[in-house]
């Protein structure tokens, strides 16, 4: 494996990271039903705390795999999938370039 599709798998082990977790799975899953929804939402559909709930929407936002609107004093979350979408594509097209003989 060249040093490029080293980088390119390295760059992508925290959104690995991000989605191995079952709890984030299920909020993705969740938003993916709905437009926006804000913590207090996703709480009244999870067995999860709001703090646990905050904490793991933190995590997705860092790995730009959620967005924030601020409407008021509300904060509501959104599936933003494209980044982390076009990063795990280029993941497999280097992937396919340089591993598979």
């Amino acid at each position: 494996m060249g040093q490029q599709a080293l980088d390119v798998f390295r760059n992508c082990i925290p959104l690995f990271t991000a989605l191995s977790d079952t709890a984030r799975q299920d909020i993705i899953l969740l938003l993916a039903e709905h437009d926006r929804l804000s913590v207090n939402e996703i709480a009244e559909q999870s067995n999860l705390s709001r703090p646990a709930i905050s904490h793991h929407l933190k995590i997705l936002r860092e790995n730009h795999l959620v967005i924030i609107e601020q409407k008021g004093t509300q904060r509501y979350y959104s599936l933003s999938l494209e980044k982390s979408v076009n990063q795990m594509k280029q993941l497999i097209d280097i992937v396919e370039k340089e591993c598979i003989l």
